[in-house]
């Protein structure tokens, strides 16, 4: 990503998403693979799909031209446009993953073979090579296969598991390929920069929900899926991240740089928020912090013959994010989120402003946008008059902007 000032504002440059080429090789596991490329696709990457000859026995290529909308390449010899298929790919592609490795790949990679389109590829590219076994625990733990995998690691490449279980034979035991998510999440934290390795970072994200009484509640539409997906990019770029979430349907990613606390109450998200920050934290605030609470909630439900149902009394709640700004030392950073309905940078300045930020990120919102897993965009507003816009795009696009908005303000603060 690059940067271009203009005056006193910034214009954000958007390179296309990073292009992974996944190749399938000859395993029961192999089925696993279609859904690997959906979420490579979900998270922003461009999907390219090799199939090895045993692979077609498994799965077609119909199905993953359906899932990427690119041709799946099956044959190492043709040309494509008068151009060499296997070689131009190989120079193309940002990261090669297989999966499922089989045995029989990992053998063949090791040796150094050429005879089919994957195997290819993968000795004409420099691009980085992770490769994801499946095998029964017999084959994984050949002597042979050892060997394999130690030959391949000392040329750079990155295994990924294999993970115990069941396998294909109905025995249990080491050799069972890693689930989707997992390998997805390793792709991409393998892709990105790594740029906030060795920091904290605190974001809170979603709705609180305010009893009023056992059944009824105070709260928002949001979803807390943009404060997921930035807590998850935060960890794949080396973060150390703490997510204190509000109540949502939606789970967020495991990675081993994320930790989720779950909460219900403004003031259940500020303690714990506060419980995590350090002093020189990035605090990335998303949610949708409900600013009342009802003064006291009711123990039994509010009928609606109740004549206290006809005035609802409402306390203030804490501002959870200038809060936590007043307890960030000289090294932290405050970044904000503005979710308007109307007037969004003037109400997004003065927010920025009234709580000390350092950033503020302003989007519209309303019934039908902002809210959810859909497209968005946004403003990005820094304390130094800076601006950079960006989207309409998927919430893990957007997500990768604020962290570079957020790596932009914090090296020009320690410049």
């Amino acid at each position: 990503m690059d940067f271009l000032a203009v005056e006193r504002g910034l214009v954000y440059l958007a390179n296309m998403g990073p292009r992974v080429l996944l190749g399938v090789s000859g395993s029961i596991a192999a089925y696993k693979a279609v859904e690997i490329a959906r979420l490579l696709q979900k998270g922003g990457a461009e999907v390219e799909v090799c199939l090895t000859r045993g692979a077609l026995a498994f799965v077609t290529p119909l199905t993953f031209e359906a899932i990427t909308r690119a041709p799946v390449r099956t044959e190492v010899l043709g040309t494509d446009g008068g151009e060499i298929a296997h070689v131009e790919q190989a120079h193309a592609v940002d990261l090669i993953l297989v999966a499922p490795a089989s045995a029989n790949v990992l053998a063949r990679l090791a040796a150094g073979f050429a005879d089919d389109a994957l195997t290819a590829t993968i000795l004409a590219t420099r691009a980085p090579l992770l490769l994801a076994p499946a095998m029964e625990t017999g084959m994984w733990e050949n002597p042979a296969t050892t060997d394999n995998v130690a030959r391949l690691v000392a040329r750079g490449a990155q295994i990924l598991g294999p993970g115990e279980g069941a396998l294909a034979s109905g025995r249990s035991g080491r050799g069972r390929m890693l689930e989707p998510a997992e390998i997805v999440e390793q792709v991409f934290g393998a892709l990105g920069p790594r740029d906030f390795a060795g920091r904290e970072v605190l974001v809170t994200a979603g709705p609180t929900w305010e009893p009023l009484d056992p059944v009824r509640i105070l709260s928002n539409r949001s979803t807390g899926a943009m404060g997921i997906e930035i807590a998850a990019a935060a960890a794949r770029r080396g973060g150390q991240v703490n997510l204190v979430l509000g109540p949502t349907h939606l789970v967020p990613p495991s990675h081993p740089g994320l930790k989720v606390v779950r909460v219900e109450t403004a003031l259940q998200m500020l303690a714990a928020a506060e419980a995590a920050l350090r002093k020189n934290s990035v605090v990335i605030g998303t949610a949708a912090v409900s600013d009342f609470r009802p003064a006291a909630a009711r123990p039994q439900k509010l009928k609606r013959s109740d004549p206290a149902a006809a005035q609802l009394a409402l306390a203030e709640n804490p501002d959870v994010l200038a809060t936590l700004g007043t307890k960030l030392g000289e090294g932290g950073l405050l970044v904000g989120f503005a979710a308007e309905t109307e007037d969004v940078e003037a109400h997004a300045l003065g927010k920025l402003k009234k709580k000390g930020c350092h950033l503020i990120i302003a989007n519209q919102v309303g019934s039908a946008q902002g809210f959810g897993p859909g497209e968005t965009k946004v403003v990005a507003l820094d304390d130094v008059g800076g601006r950079a816009a960006f989207g309409p795009a998927s919430k893990t696009k957007v997500a990768q902007f604020v962290l570079d908005q957020v790596a932009r303000v914090g090296k020009q603060r320690s410049g």
